[in-house]
């Protein structure tokens, strides 16, 4: 595994948001969020189109 422990996870949290800033950080999760959803959706939406074309 990548990280070892809960502190060195937090140590790198904490190294990002010193380098990007809180604000930043949390327009970068949105953002995420946001294209996951997209993602999601869109496979979604691919497989209700499949089970029509089927039907």
């Amino acid at each position: 595994m990548m990280f070892r422990n809960f502190g060195s996870l937090l140590l790198v949290f904490l190294i990002l948001m010193l380098i990007f800033g809180t604000r930043r950080l949390r327009e970068l999760g949105n953002d995420l969020a946001v294209a996951i959803r997209s993602f999601r959706k869109g496979l979604q939406e691919d497989q209700e189109e499949k089970e029509g074309k089927s039907q």
